[in-house]
């Protein structure tokens, strides 16, 4: 018998199929009973008639489950008022496995219990949802700069050396020498577009931050170009570019996931190009405007972010920050000192910063005093101060986080949901 998929029934109407799925729902009408199978593609309706199918397939309504996985086999039917406008009429069904009594339900649940049992919470229609958009926002990604003639250098997860400060590492043992997982993979990016020119790097990325915000993660997956012979305006250009790119793939397929997260997609389909740019005192008085308590030279807390946002339509590019609050390897600003050449990408609706970057100091005698600066282990450097001694040249680049872009286009109000097993400061299983 000929397996198919159920987003593949419009391809196969008039045809008998299997279809491999889990019992999503079930209801019975007399002689008659409506089966609900997911199989992980859609959703789709499946009828059986007793008087045409054994008994012993009809009376299995009785003993199916929620969740309970099995093969139907039968013939795909056009039906208006089923789901999609296809049903299925049931010739055999096999059960492989009688589920136990589900334990999510669809009564409300609290948040503890559902992420102990994120594990089976994947399964609903709108983590499902969200899974899908996730994937489509990492392919769109992707696409934008393989498309762009970028090539992808992996970087690795285990480092000697720091690269967004200190106080937010994982340290491990590595064979008698300490180790810490990366918090960046733009270090080694830095020595690849000396190579290539043009690369990004797709990978996890670990922050010991004690955050309790809606807005962070200690494990999260970020996607990170670096551009030789780039500056930091040609390096927003790029910003901005991918996350159009980016929104507008979404849009255009992901309708259907979109619309089970009921999300109001009209302030993503009004977005454009060029994004504001506005500097960081720029932003500043925005927040003095609007009442906020805040002192140039301090970091932008979430809600200053939102407070900034929410003045524009567009996500909004912040850049030239204080050098004091920003990583050594940010170039300075060479009219002014006090500021470095870096940029934020601020997402509207209050879901903040989803790209941070900036260019990258070129000059090796200024890269080995900022080092000497931050305190830093010089030993661990050596290689990255070589990209200075060998054809130093100007370059820029970013980093891009999936997570937060996947709560903004989701239209989730905590980042918790954008990860199929998210890790927090309380959380490390399941």
């Amino acid at each position: 018998m000929k397996k198919t998929y159920i987003a593949d029934l419009p391809k196969v109407i008039g045809e008998v199929v299997t279809l491999n799925g889990w019992v999503y729902n079930k209801r019975s009408s007399g002689k008659i009973w409506f089966l609900i199978l997911r199989d992980g593609t859609g959703y789709t309706q499946c009828v059986v008639v007793k008087d045409m199918v054994p008994d012993d397939v009809f009376n299995l309504e009785a003993d199916l489950t929620h969740e309970s996985s099995l093969s139907v086999t039968g013939l795909v039917k056009e039906e208006p008022r089923a789901i999609e406008g296809y049903e299925l009429e049931i010739k055999h069904i096999e059960v492989h496995q009688l589920a136990d009594e589900y334990p999510i339900s669809k009564k409300e649940h609290g948040t503890a219990f559902l992420m102990d049992n994120r594990h089976l919470w994947l399964r609903s229609r709108k983590q499902h949802a969200i899974l899908k958009i996730r994937h489509e926002i990492i392919r769109a990604c992707r696409d934008f700069f393989d498309n762009n003639g970028f090539v992808l250098v992996d970087t690795p997860i285990f480092t000697a050396n720091v690269c967004e400060g200190t106080t937010t590492l994982f340290e491990t043992e590595y064979f008698g020498r300490t180790a810490y997982l990366t918090q960046s993979g733009q270090l080694y990016n830095e020595a690849a577009a000396m190579a290539v020119g043009k690369t990004y790097c797709f990978g996890p990325t670990f922050r010991a931050e004690k955050s309790k915000t809606r807005r962070h993660l200690t494990e999260f997956w970020m996607i990170e170009p670096e551009i030789a012979y780039c500056n930091l305006n040609e390096n927003m250009e790029w910003a901005e570019n991918l996350v159009t790119y980016m929104i507008n793939r979404v849009l255009e397929k992901c309708k259907e996931h979109l619309d089970i997260l009921e999300r109001d997609t009209s302030k993503l389909e009004n977005i454009t190009t060029p994004f504001p740019r506005i500097s960081y005192t720029e932003a500043v008085k925005i927040l003095h405007k609007q009442g906020e308590k805040f002192k140039w030279g301090e970091d932008f807390g979430g809600s200053h972010e939102t407070v900034i946002s929410d003045q524009f339509e567009n996500p909004v590019i912040v850049h030239r920050f204080p050098s004091s609050i920003k990583p050594f390897y940010m170039k300075r600003d060479p009219k002014d000192e006090n500021v470095v050449l870096g940029m934020d990408v601020l997402a509207p609706e209050g879901y903040g910063e989803i790209i941070g970057g900036s260019e990258r100091e070129d000059d090796k005698n200024i890269l080995i005093k900022r080092i000497e600066e931050e305190k830093l282990p010089m030993d661990a450097f050596n290689w990255y101060v070589d990209l200075r001694r060998y054809g130093s040249v100007p370059h820029s680049g970013f980093g891009l986080g999936i997570e937060r872009c996947v709560s903004w286009l989701c239209g989730r109000t905590h980042i918790r949901e954008t990860i199929p097993f998210p890790r927090t400061i309380y959380r490390l299983e399941p």
